[in-house]
């Protein structure tokens, strides 16, 4: 047997002690594992390693040989638990790999020069490793390659009228479909875009804000003038085509680190003109510049700032009125034009949306999403903290006057007559489920539709009362006029994930296999699932069977036997094994193998438990706020699912948990860590599923771009979508599937655009096969939805890049507007 010709020498000490502590630490974990029931390979590799840093301390070649078959081992081992997935083989490869190039350099010229079998073996198994990858790199399994066959329609005339160059609503419409008409971005021409202006809000975290401050919101366009609210809620009219500001108004909000959100996803437009009088309130209406003449109001001048004055009767003042909710629990309504205030409506257009609420608390009701506005009826809705105790606002909805604030109705979800207005001395539910997404709004049928919530506290249930249950999690429709229940669909039963129904529902008009137009409602969940149903009765579309789940709830509580599984869904294919755990090297991935094997888990649905639950879909859910965009005429719809696990571990009361809360005690001011729920008998936490270092347990991808054909309800294509760069010690811009917050926004041009990943990009991307059409790299995180218009027949794309807290991205100031180069 050919030895090495010369000492090992200072290299081949390190190299012999790096190889001895890898094997005793595979030994040592891989055998925890494996008493765990999981994967031998760790406790194997660790016994070979073993052998390899013997022969190696002796100098014999034959530890090159041994390595080689540690290589190839591994290969196959690799390929047979991850298949041809890139970012699931590099764990598994990275350390022995990198090991195995530096045997090669910095040992082999030591062998005797006419035996090298122990170097050829080495560089076939490095060549193994490098063709499995590259295979790999150009196979994706989870990339779907599809394209659409139908061919890109001439845009139909909107049925409510909305001209083309405008975004009146969140959702462009009060359907939520995310779509617009203009065409002059093309996936020929998307590369060129190029910035067209920047606008910086001033408004940044402050030393008493939470840790979940957020930059969400999606600005709206009526005529020349671009809207948009901070997360301080300061409202700001921009100048649509140059970005320059004409005023804005501040409502001065009193942030504390208690608050679980600081946070504005948008605002609520309404025209109350006479000639609006037959139009929906999401109408484009007249250009700005027109409504000022036939009001002869003037505009204000660049930078002008509103007072909290009353502003002046002025004829026509406050026909077209901007509505802006704010974090403690008011809803003010403003001149569109001017930014005053709306003396008519509530108190000097100040309306209180703390009345009658049980508890009064500032940043325990909070109104983050713009509200549904009709000809008649400004329909609010609010978040209540989660998971705080038991004694907590009301989740109740309610509708009113769109002239005067006046309350016309109410709807308490955890009422025993939801309609029941609070008469004197009287307040609504504690605890009702809550609605803080946006709604989306069908005018002919005149019914709105609220994406549901479950009662807080949200991780055990078993003191919730029949109401309480009844609407909680799903979607509810109500006769926006009258407030009374249209229907209600649940999509989770006694949730104790919290997996709220969390976007903007979005209607459509599908034409089905029979050729039948039938009109529909989309709501993706939380767990993956999106549930299509007949809008006007609520009657599912796409089936959805209830299936068994889990059972074996935490003392005190129950799990419903099933649950719904929509068959047009995104949820996980096959439960998590520890074969799907991950990590930057083999080190961390055995962690997270042996984290998960100590967790329960048993799918979709395992219950919170003491011993810590594995909830996947986790808490944040594979779908978010940012909902989907549709296009109406081509029938398809653009979505962003994420994939990334939570743990859920319940803290029985005792010392330092007790159940009340002390005098004085304030939320966390974050929806992760410990929450106390106070008044039931558990605690809990709740964390992402990282590794000791700060990384997701679960393989890439955690982030997708999807595109469904809606006739078919088949998904046509899948993509990757973000990379690392900004969230790794270094640049590294490779395709992984970053996590998401936000939603896509697609033209009839032909092109998605997308910001929400954890790198800092707004993304184009051609709607037809989801191929990448530019990119653009933004100053700060872009965890918001992107919107778009024009303005003399040029088309602008418009995100905000503010960032997110508890995101973890880089908080930022910025408006940001693209555009092709002027001609």
């Amino acid at each position: 047997m050919a030895r090495l010709s010369k000492p090992l020498g200072v290299i081949g000490v390190i190299s012999v002690l790096f190889t001895l502590l890898t094997a005793i630490y595979l030994l040592i974990g891989g055998g925890w594992l494996l008493s765990l029931g999981g994967s031998p390979y760790y406790v194997v590799t660790g016994i070979v390693l073993l052998i390899f840093t013997w022969l190696l301390w002796r100098a014999s070649a034959a530890a090159f040989v041994v390595y080689a078959l540690v290589l190839i081992g591994t290969a196959i081992w690799g390929l047979w638990e991850a298949g041809s997935d890139f970012w699931a083989l590099v764990p598994r490869s990275g350390v022995l790999v990198v090991f195995g190039v530096w045997l090669l350099l910095l040992m082999s010229w030591r062998l005797e020069r006419p035996r090298r079998f122990g170097v050829v073996s080495l560089v076939v198994g490095l060549v193994v490793w490098g063709g499995v990858l590259v295979y790999a790199h150009f196979n994706d399994p989870q990339q779907l390659n599809g394209t659409l066959t139908s061919a890109r329609p001439t845009p139909a005339p909107h049925p409510d009228g909305i001209q083309a160059s405008e975004w009146p609503a969140y959702g462009r419409d009060q359907q939520g479909t995310r779509y617009s008409p203009l065409q002059q971005i093309t996936p020929e021409n998307a590369h060129q875009l190029q910035l067209a202006w920047t606008f910086r809000t001033g408004d940044m975290k402050g030393p008493n804000d939470p840790v979940e401050i957020t930059n969400e919101v999606t600005p709206i366009k009526i005529g020349d003038l671009l809207y948009l609210c901070s997360p301080h809620q300061i409202l700001f009219a921009l100048d649509a085509q140059t970005g320059q500001l004409k005023w804005k108004f501040d409502p001065k909000l009193k942030a504390d680190p208690s608050f679980q959100h600081v946070t504005c996803r948008g605002v609520s437009f309404v025209d109350l003109s006479a000639s609006a009088a037959t139009a929906t309130s999401a109408s484009g209406g007249m250009a700005a510049s027109d409504a000022m003449a036939a009001s002869g109001t003037e505009a204000a001048g660049p930078a002008s700032e509103t007072t909290t004055a009353a502003a002046p009767a002025a004829n026509g003042a406050c026909m077209r009125r901007i509505l802006l909710p704010v974090n403690d629990g008011h809803l003010y309504a403003l001149d569109a034009l001017t930014g005053e205030r709306c003396p008519g409506f509530g108190s000097n257009g100040d309306l209180d949306l703390q009345h009658a609420m049980p508890v009064t608390t500032p940043g325990m009701y909070e109104p983050t999403s713009p509200p549904v506005v009709t000809n008649n009826v400004i329909v609010v809705a609010g978040a209540v903290e989660d998971n705080f105790s038991n004694r907590e606002p009301s989740g109740v909805i309610r509708g009113f006057d769109v002239r005067t604030g006046e309350l016309l109705w109410a709807f308490d979800p955890g009422a025993a007559d939801p309609n029941k207005i609070p008469g004197p001395g009287e307040h609504y539910a504690w605890n009702s489920p809550n609605s803080w997404a946006p709604a989306a709004y069908d005018a002919k049928l005149d019914i709105v539709y609220l994406p549901m919530g479950v009662k807080t506290p949200d991780i055990w249930g078993g003191d919730r009362t029949p109401e309480l249950e009844r609407y909680a999690t799903g979607l509810l429709a109500l006769h926006a006029s009258t407030g009374k229940l249209a229907w209600f669909y649940q999509t989770v039963h006694h949730d104790l994930w919290d997996m709220d129904q969390p976007s903007q529902p979005t209607l459509a008009d599908i034409t089905d296999k029979d050729g039948k137009i039938v009109p529909v409602v989309y709501a993706p969940a939380k767990t993956g699932n999106l549930f299509v149903l007949d809008r006007r009765t609520g009657a599912l579309v796409v089936p959805a069977p209830e299936m068994p789940v889990p059972q074996g709830a935490a003392p005190g509580d129950h799990v419903s036997p099933t649950q719904p599984f929509s068959q047009l869904t995104f949820r996980p294919s096959k439960n998590l094994t520890d074969a799907d755990m991950w990590g930057a090297t083999m080190y961390d991935q055995l962690i997270c193998r042996v984290m998960f094997h100590r967790l329960r888990y048993e799918g979709t649905f395992t219950p919170p438990s003491l011993q810590g639950s594995l909830v996947f879909p986790g808490n944040l859910g594979m779908f978010e706020w940012g909902g989907l965009a549709i296009d109406t005429d081509r029938q398809v719809a653009v979505a962003n699912p994420i994939a990334l696990p939570f743990v859920s571990r319940l803290i029985p009361r005792g010392p330092g948990n007790p159940m009340e809360p002390q005098p004085g005690a304030k939320g966390s001011g974050t929806e992760a860590g410990i929450q106390p729920q106070y008044g039931v008998p558990f605690g809990v936490t709740l964390n992402p599923f990282f590794s000791p270092f700060g990384l997701p347990c679960k393989q890439p991808a955690w982030g997708y771009i999807a595109a469904i054909d809606l006739k078919t309800n088949q998904i046509v294509w899948k993509r990757r979508i973000g990379t690392p760069r900004d969230s790794s010690p270094f640049p590294l811009s490779f395709r992984m599937g970053m996590p998401m917050l936000g939603g896509p926004m697609v033209t009839a041009g032909g092109v998605v655009f997308i910001g929400a990943t954890a790198d800092n990009y707004l993304r184009a991307f051609d709607v037809n096969d989801g191929n990448l059409l530019w990119q653009a790299r933004l100053p700060a995180g872009g965890q918001a939805t992107p919107m778009t218009y024009s303005v003399n027949g040029r088309q602008f794309v418009v995100i905000a890049a503010g960032g997110h807290g508890s995101f973890g991205t880089k908080l930022g100031d910025y408006v940001v507007a693209y555009a092709l180069p002027q001609q």
